[in-house]
């Protein structure tokens, strides 16, 4: 569990959060939300880690702004937003896509939250780097729905989530039926033990399933 600096194929330098024994032959990438890689993620890619994953967590605000950690006040929030803005989708692939080298395990997952939910589909339809991908309450789904996918999906959502509507879930539903769409009792947020909005049933839940689905398609995590 420690700070690492990777470099993107564009020569961009960045930091990332890393996790998991390096004998581990199963990687994960995890992207964060727009609060940068604060103590929810690191805690995030250590629950990972301890089931059995090699775990990379890229600082991706690195491109706009350098160590940010943000916590989930409205100020922090519109921070966040505004950071998230002047990164462009294809540049923060890269870095995905860095740390997906970095990891050098023969397969790689990518899961995400919130931005970051939107990233691990944009992994998956944008890249062949990943080879199975598990999206939480990614907002930006909806307006990719279309894209095809390259490697296995699986996407998480609330069914009380104030900023992605049942709507959007469902047209994804129609728009990708090959796709794994799960739907829980719960706002947004609910997988993030630092807000408000955290639902330990449907986090449990969540978690089993997208540990489950990693080990289906990545292979076995046995240390």
């Amino acid at each position: 569990m420690s700070m690492t600096k990777l470099t993107a194929s564009d020569g961009h330098s960045f930091g990332a959060y890393t996790a998991g024994a390096n004998h581990l032959t199963v990687g994960l990438v995890v992207v964060q939300e727009i609060f940068g890689v604060n103590p929810h993620m690191r805690h995030a890619s250590d629950v990972l880690a301890a089931a059995g994953f090699k775990v990379i967590c890229p600082a991706v605000f690195d491109r706009a702004e350098r160590d940010v950690e943000l916590g989930y006040t409205g100020e922090d929030m519109q921070k966040g937003v505004a950071l998230r803005g002047k990164i462009k989708d294809a540049d923060t692939l890269l870095d995905l896509e860095a740390a997906a080298t970095a990891l050098g395990t023969p397969r790689v997952g990518i899961i995400g939250y919130c931005w970051g939910g939107t990233l691990a589909w944009l992994g998956a339809t944008r890249s062949t780097k990943f080879h199975a991908a598990s999206g939480w309450y990614g907002g930006g789904i909806a307006a990719a729905k279309t894209e095809t996918p390259h490697c296995p999906v699986q996407l998480h959502f609330g069914a009380k989530d104030d900023h992605i509507p049942l709507t959007d879930v469902e047209a994804i539903r129609q728009a990708q039926p090959g796709v794994e769409v799960f739907v829980y009792d719960a706002g947004h947020g609910f997988g993030c033990e630092e807000r408000g909005s955290f639902d330990q049933a449907s986090y449990d839940q969540a978690q089993a399933r997208s540990l489950a689905f990693f080990r289906k398609h990545l292979g076995s995590t046995a240390n």
